[in-house]
């Protein structure tokens, strides 16, 4: 039977989702299931959670319960796939360091989680926990598949990939999902017969082609979308599409904050116009707790508690390689040459191929030169922010924030440094120590 061990199991709702999948499928039902976590009151939350769906669909799974740094290499020993899904620092005190900090600077966010300054100190805070987990899973899991969601994706996945010897894929919710979002959007049908192409780097990955029965539908798509008129919530990505000739995979509140052109101290007017929702994440992280707080009796209380396998790629890929029966999913790899207008140093979404041998990624070639450009300005930010990491350089730090395109846009070189400087003496405790 196979072993799974959910790093940061109190994320109750997302391990719900991973190991709820995990359950309702026969190849991986009966396995040991091990809730790591350094919170025990959420960690027990997850427990009782998981234990009742487990129960309700046939209590085939062992789980197994490890809190604290302590436990951390039990939980992992011995293990076939362990999936991530940490947040180093939490929403308090750390999220909202990375938001108000830069704010005294005019710098304004709305995610933060992947790119700009927010992205690269969760990187910053984050790696050094991911290295700790490598290292133990090199000594007691050796052959393990990594299975990482947090973010930044592209920064810790690829130091993961780069830096240690950990089999390491990342996952997203976004490739799934941008297709069928393009086509409501324009009003069309989503169904099995649509078939699409999407390469490019997290949440910046491009949706290449999309075709149904052989034809091209991004013509009609695009006429469509542009005799929208009313706002919605996605206009920068429907601008990105207008102005580059392709959609891309993430959400607009995140896109508008990994290019130049959206949130502008210059021209306010944008935001209104875009309909960009400024400290959109931490509104999300005080309504996602105020949720739980509701949510908490009903998720580890009620003993008739189910579950239905969710679109989730994490269950999927497990249950391939379990099975040897292939499974195509968007990852997050290595540019071994895969996408040959990019730095082979970057890490890229692809399609790749999961199965008994592992996970193959599929070759793309070159992108549309003006989606390699915009993605290249993203990989600069992800390569810096890596080396600072690793080498424990202020510099790259520096020079990581500088090449952002958002901060770049907004500020002076004397304002990054000084805000960078700001943001690592906020986080004492939290960072190693830079030099």
């Amino acid at each position: 039977m196979p072993k799974i061990t959910f790093m940061g199991a109190g994320s109750t709702v997302f391990a719900r989702n991973v190991l709820g999948d995990s359950m309702c499928t026969p190849a991986l039902a009966d396995s040991v299931i091990a809730l790591y976590d350094i919170d025990p009151v959420r960690l027990r939350e997850s427990h009782l959670m998981l234990t009742a769906i487990n129960n309700n669909l046939g209590g085939k799974a062992k789980i197994e319960t490890f809190c604290g740094v302590e436990n951390r290499k039990d939980a992992l020993r011995g293990a076939d796939y362990v999936v991530n899904a940490i947040q180093v620092g939490l929403y308090e005190p750390c999220t909202v360091i990375d938001f108000e900090v830069p704010k005294k600077y005019g710098l304004r966010q709305t995610i933060g989680d992947t790119l700009g300054i927010g992205g690269i100190f969760r990187a910053l805070r984050t790696i050094p926990v991911m290295f700790d987990f490598a290292k133990d899973m090199e000594e007691v899991c050796p052959n393990a598949w990594f299975l990482n969601y947090t973010n930044p994706m592209a920064m810790l996945t690829g130091a993961m990939q780069r830096y240690t010897n950990v089999k390491t894929v990342g996952l997203c919710h976004s490739v799934q999902v941008c297709a069928p979002t393009l086509m409501k959007h324009a009003g069309m049908e989503y169904d099995d017969t649509v078939q699409y192409k999407i390469a490019g780097i997290n949440h910046q990955a491009w949706l290449l082609e999309i075709t149904r029965n052989g034809e091209d539908l991004y013509p009609e798509i695009k006429r469509r979308c542009a005799a929208i008129t009313e706002k919605h919530g996605d206009m920068v990505r429907l601008e990105i599409m207008k102005r580059f000739g392709y959609y891309v995979t993430e959400s607009s509140e995140h896109n508008a904050e990994y290019m130049p052109f959206f949130i502008k101290d210059k021209y306010p007017e944008l935001i209104e116009r875009f309909n960009i929702p400024l400290d959109e994440y931490p509104r999300r992280c005080v309504s996602q707790i105020e949720r739980w707080e509701k949510q908490r009796d009903e998720l580890t209380r009620d003993p008739h508690l189910t579950h239905t396998r969710s679109n989730e790629y994490a269950s999927r890929i497990m249950e391939a390689m379990e099975t040897n029966q292939p499974y195509k999913f968007g990852g997050n790899v290595i540019n071994t040459g895969l996408i040959t207008n990019l730095p082979r140093t970057a890490c890229v979404e692809v399609a790749c191929i999961a199965d008994a041998g592992g996970v193959t990624p599929t070759f793309v070639g070159d992108l549309p030169e003006q989606c390699a450009a915009m993605n290249r300005t993203n990989i600069n930010v992800q390569l810096l922010a890596i080396q600072a990491a690793v080498t424990k350089k202020k510099d790259y730090i520096y020079q990581a924030a500088m090449m952002d395109p958002h901060c770049q846009s907004e500020l002076s070189i004397d304002d990054i440094v000084a805000m960078c400087d700001d943001l690592i003496r906020a986080h004492e405790g939290w960072l190693p120590e830079y030099h």
